[in-house]
């Protein structure tokens, strides 16, 4: 009959259309799962794809990648923010390009090595040791996570050095964690965890201070170096573990002068014209008001004829009269300039939103300016050009409190 008829030839076109779909489908899904895994042809040369696996690089970033490939010894940078930099083998000529993939002939596994770890290889002359630590903040529980790693190349006093480690939770002096004690090892390992429960509203304002010691025969604890760790943001985002390592320091064994001392770095680059200062801390503060409820910073402001050019501030931190702030500024002063420049760091206390006032201050420049230890540490910084001169200063009163 004429229905049945009409009903299968229905039946097949439906079941052609349905087959259609499905293969175009497929066909749209193997497109996207190939682009995913192979490289794309750019203006006739190549570009790695985003080794995190889940994107493509954007075309911004995939034309950089190839134009950085171009040559032998050229480097093709893949997208993301922790993508390595793959460099091009030398040995291989320009990839055959077949339709929108890239076919390459071998890979060279040398050319995908994590690079070497020069952290346990340069010490620096005069060093004490070097310590390896990890951190972590968990923001719900409001818990601080310190792993103690390793040491290395302790300057000890024997060769049978026992050492140890405290960590305090600056500004909190009494309490403190300890490590085990390694007996006989000048690079100990630790291996150990510990924990500091510390608020979410303060942990930005407080220092990590690792202080390490070797313990003698009559168990007398003699310092070895410490270091001081400020808890930024920056350090503390993601609730991620971040792996550090810091050089030891020596502790500073002369008295607080009588407004205090700030400990600072100076640099001068003369081919980027740039003046660079490193405010480390400052120790033995006379702050007027209860340490609860005040805050500290630094000012440092660039002068040229004893005429303000641009001033910056650190962070402020909270109840502490040994601050630790650690940060770096930078500004922009010509050659010719700096006979006529000075540098003022003013440390300021604020127990208001609007209201501050000068705790002390240090000015250091040319002979037109300073004398003693502030004109010997910009000497110091001219004559050793990008490096950074690191010194202690008196803090001075400039006007009445």
């Amino acid at each position: 009959p004429p229905e049945q008829v009409a009903l299968v030839i229905g039946g097949i076109l439906g079941g052609l259309l349905l087959l259609l779909l499905l293969i175009g489908v497929s066909y749209y899904l193997w497109k996207r799962l190939c682009a995913t895994f192979t490289y794309e042809e750019l203006s006739g040369t190549t570009a790695a794809s985003s080794t995190q696996g889940d994107a493509l690089c954007p075309p911004d970033a995939r034309t950089q990648a190839s134009r950085a490939g171009q040559g032998g010894g050229g480097r093709a940078r893949a997208c993301g923010p922790h993508a390595p930099a793959f460099p091009w083998p030398a040995s291989l000529s320009s990839p055959c390009v077949v339709g929108d993939a890239c076919v390459v002939g071998t890979i060279d596994p040398e050319l995908y090595k994590i690079p070497e770890d020069k952290s346990e290889a340069d010490f620096p002359e005069g060093c004490l040791g070097r310590l390896w630590f990890s951190v972590e903040y968990q923001q719900e529980a409001e818990r601080l996570l310190v792993g103690l790693i390793k040491a290395q190349r302790l300057y000890a006093p024997s060769e049978n050095c026992s050492p140890l480690v405290k960590l305090h939770l600056l500004p909190d002096e009494r309490r403190f964690l300890q490590s085990k004690t390694k007996h006989r090892t000048t690079s100990p390992r630790f291996d150990e965890h510990f924990v500091f429960q510390v608020s979410s509203k303060s942990v930005n304002q407080r220092v990590l201070r690792f202080s390490v010691y070797h313990v003698d025969r009559q168990r007398k604890h003699q310092l070895l170096g410490q270091v001081l760790f400020p808890l930024k943001k920056e350090t503390l985002a993601g609730n991620c573990r971040r792996v550090l390592w810091r050089d030891l320091e020596a502790e500073s064994l002369e008295p607080p002068s009588e407004f205090g001392d700030l400990q600072f770095c100076l640099s001068y680059n003369d081919r980027l014209n740039r003046l660079t200062v490193v405010v480390l801390r400052a120790k033995g503060l006379r702050l007027r008001e209860n340490t609860s409820f005040v805050s500290v910073f630094v000012k440092v402001s660039l002068m040229n004829h004893n005429k303000f050019v641009k001033c910056k501030k650190t962070s402020a931190v909270l109840g502490s009269t040994n601050p630790v702030y650690s940060e770096t500024f930078s500004f922009k002063a010509n050659p010719a300039e700096l006979d006529t420049a000075s540098l003022s760091l003013t440390v300021m206390q604020s127990a208001e939103a609007d209201k501050s006032h000068e705790l002390g201050q240090v000015v250091v420049g040319p002979y037109m300016y300073t004398r003693g230890r502030e004109l010997e540490h910009w000497n110091e910084m001219l004559s050793k050009p990008k490096e950074l001169v690191k010194r202690w200063h008196a803090l001075c009163r400039t006007t009445e409190p």
